[in-house]
């Protein structure tokens, strides 16, 4: 194997258990109160609305993967159509923004972990340090071992997940649905910029790529099955959870009187007493490890990728010859975890991440539009999103229609992410790359004098 080759070991089943171990985590144990407080019982639609809105970038990016079966994803689809800049702000700000959701479910699961044993506060970072440590282990270690380790988890998850949905139907309490529309501070709309970062796991698959087999195949079937079975998970756990909890409860139930941070426990305590609470608490563990594993297995192909085409420094190209995994843009990624987990309140600043992750589904779809417009021959998927190009046009404008409910400090984060890429691509990028993009290709046929890269080119 070169060194800078990547072996194909994930089938269909592991690569949605990836995409999905990467939305069960904190959409599900954590934000269902936290998006309570806002909309009420309304919460389910918001749920709904956030899942339609990320729908158009996942059949996007499902297309651009078929032609792009390559490690990098967000990255590689935006770099190649946009262009260089754009790709270096879009690889390093999904590379942050991932990376900080893995340090978010690390951290969260602390919540849980103190529901079973009494742990000191001051232990829990120490507990989701060592995770930290063991996750970045596994993913040197080689990706088919840890993809098999993740469809385990994920697949006791899911089992515990649906025993939990159908034994609420025996107690849940129907008031607590009444009014759906309450009519004073419900903001459906809010509430879905807030559980959106639920679904942002159901395209990372697109960053691995290069390890699918059969990608032509499974990344389109693994993109589009995993987002339709965690909506339908999605809203029966959040159903479940506003019908078997007390509002009080939820709103009040956290630190300080604020919304709870463990939903799931408080309605498990409501069906089972003390026996469910402790058995969502080990699922909730599990499957926040499940999604901290799935978020650094992503994210540290971002790096891989931009290295390839040298925007990022060459060493985080290299393949490790006995594990065939990218060890040292894995490494870089266990760093900066450890580093946000330890030093870093890792809950605020992962809002502040949230508000990148819609635009980066956003700006996708204009990634997609301008493949099709570009019509490069060497633009070849085997799998074409429908609806183009509505579809991309709406995911586009209902995208931003969110980021505008983020509030002010998000979108400073956004915008902050966005500076700093900029300063690495005119720092470091600039100088190393020639690369237009698709962009470039259609400025060349009106204007002349811009010469096309081909989408599929890497090295």
């Amino acid at each position: 194997m070169a060194d800078h080759d990547l072996e194909r070991s994930l089938g269909l089943y592991p690569t949605m258990m990836i995409s999905m171990g990467a939305m069960i985590g904190s959409g599900i144990f954590v934000l269902p109160a936290l998006g309570y407080e806002k909309a009420g019982p309304a919460v389910i639609l918001a749920y709904v609305l956030a899942a339609l809105v990320v729908l158009p970038a996942a059949l996007s990016k499902a297309e651009m993967a078929t032609a792009m079966p390559e490690s990098g994803g967000t990255y590689l689809y935006i770099d190649r159509a946009l262009g260089p800049l754009f790709g270096t702000i879009a690889g390093l700000g999904a590379w942050f923004s991932l990376t900080f959701k893995s340090s978010f479910a690390l951290v969260g699961l602390g919540a849980y972990l103190l529901l079973l044993i009494p742990v000191p506060e001051g232990a829990v970072t120490f507990v989701a340090l060592g995770l930290g440590a063991s996750i970045v282990a596994l993913n040197v270690s080689g990706t088919k071992l840890s993809g098999q380790i993740q469809a385990v988890i994920v697949s006791v998850v899911l089992v515990g997940l649906t025993a939990y949905t159908l034994n609420a139907g025996f107690a849940i309490d129907t008031a607590r649905y009444t009014p759906f529309l309450p009519e004073e501070n419900v903001d459906i709309v809010t509430a879905a910029a807030f559980v959106f970062v639920s679904y942002a796991g159901v395209t990372k698959i697109a960053s691995v790529a290069e390890e699918v087999k059969d990608p032509s195949r499974n990344l389109p079937r693994a993109m589009i099955g995993s987002l339709a079975i965690m909506t339908i998970i999605y809203l029966a756990v959040v159903g479940a959870v506003v019908g078997l909890s007390d509002p009080e409860t939820l709103t009040r139930g956290g630190p300080d009187g604020t919304a709870s941070l463990t939903p799931m426990a408080d309605g498990a305590g409501a069906l089972l007493g003390g026996f469910g609470v402790v058995i969502i608490s080990v699922i909730a563990v599990v499957a926040l490890t499940s999604m901290g594993n799935a978020g650094v297995m992503s994210s540290s192909r971002f790096p891989l990728a931009m290295s390839r085409d040298d925007l990022l420094p060459s060493a985080l190209r290299t393949i490790d010859s006995r594990f065939a995994t990218p060890r040292n843009s894995i490494l870089l990624t266990g760093v900066v975890l450890l580093g946000l987990i330890a030093f870093v309140p890792v809950i605020e600043l992962a809002k502040l991440a949230s508000a990148f992750q819609i635009l980066v589904f956003s700006i996708i779809n204009v990634a997609l539009i301008a493949f099709r417009v570009a019509d490069q021959a060497s633009y070849d998927p085997t799998f074409t999103a429908p609806g183009y190009p509505y579809v991309q046009v709406f995911g586009l404008l209902a995208g931003f229609g969110l980021l505008t409910q983020m509030g002010t400090l998000p979108i400073l984060g956004a915008v902050g992410i966005i500076a700093s890429g900029a300063v690495v691509y005119f720092v470091y990028g600039r100088s190393r790359t020639d690369r237009t993009g698709a962009v470039g290709s259609i400025l060349a046929r009106r204007f002349g004098g811009v010469e096309e890269v081909p989408p599929a080119e890497v090295d």
